[in-house]
């Protein structure tokens, strides 16, 4: 397949590009890594008039600490994050994610704010994304402003950007002490779509118990869900082997609607969320008796 005919503009600065962005809205899509656009456009799913190439913004592509925070610009590729010595220090649950996305190639061109603008319900970074808390900066012509990931995601494959927005930069919140983390999926080969996948999230109090837990979850739902009621079932409780148990079922019936495909029943995926529930919150819990 070839894509439909399109116009092809390839700005030299973020200025250029919400400009373009201003004058032609919906129309100017943007080219970050290309590794969903352009199979789209190839089998004609995406037919935009205009394709406004972002690789040459080099302000886009940064991984730097502001305050408690990190920033991350939305043209850094993932396999920068993924070699990143600030991420491995102060997002171990991102620096242990980015790994499971596709393969090395694909990584090498896939930008961490495609993957998020993109929000692919089966992606790994948006899930990321939401156990953390993170915040994402949309720019416009005329201003800016940060979106919380709990407003971001909108449904399959839409996010809350405005026809003159483009995502620009994605900032991560430290984790609070006493945290482990854990990041778990299944998928047929590794680099393949996974057929369920969760980011897990455990922070204990001086004695131990659990004081907040996150479970968000990956192609279960139309978007990244976050099993928010079976997370505060566990605040207040020691993380046991049966709180793990009752924690897997209630997410695995009562928050998730998985649609099935031809490699996973919805049944099969829900056992696989109750088996990664069970593991990620294990090893979460490991890991936050042993943090700082």
């Amino acid at each position: 397949m070839k894509p439909a005919s399109f116009k092809y503009l390839a700005p030299d600065s973020l200025a250029e590009a919400l400009a373009l962005r201003a004058e032609h809205g919906d129309d100017a899509k943007a080219l970050a890594g290309g590794q969903s656009l352009i199979p789209a456009m190839n089998f004609r799913v995406a037919q935009p008039s205009l394709l406004v190439d972002l690789n040459k913004i080099n302000e886009l592509r940064y991984i730097r600490r502001e305050g408690n925070e990190l920033r991350i610009g939305a043209m850094t590729t993932q396999s920068a994050v993924e070699r990143n010595d600030l991420v491995a220090k102060h997002q171990p649950l991102l620096f242990e994610t980015v790994p499971f996305v596709a393969h090395p190639q694909i990584r090498n061109r896939g930008t961490l704010g495609g993957s998020l603008a993109h929000a692919d319900p089966a992606a790994e970074m948006p899930v990321v994304a939401l156990a953390l808390d993170a915040k994402f900066k949309a720019q416009s012509k005329d201003g800016e402003r940060w979106i919380p990931a709990k407003e971001f995601f909108q449904g399959f494959f839409t996010v809350d950007l405005q026809p003159t927005e483009y995502l620009t930069e994605i900032a991560y919140p430290d984790l609070p002490a006493r945290t482990g983390w854990c990041f778990m999926e299944v998928a047929r080969r590794h680099g393949d779509y996974a057929m369920c996948g969760i980011a897990a999230l455990v922070t204990l109090d001086a004695k131990g118990i659990c004081e907040k837990a996150r479970l968000v979850y990956l192609n279960v739902g139309d978007g990244p869900v976050d099993a928010s009621r079976t997370a505060a079932l566990l605040t207040g409780q020691a993380i046991t082997d049966e709180a793990m148990r009752a924690a897997a079922d209630k997410a695995a019936g009562d928050e998730m609607n998985p649609f099935g495909s031809v490699h996973a029943s919805p049944e099969y995926q829900k056992h696989l969320a109750r088996v990664l529930t069970r593991r990620a919150l294990k090893t979460a819990h490991e890991r936050a008796l042993t943090a700082h």
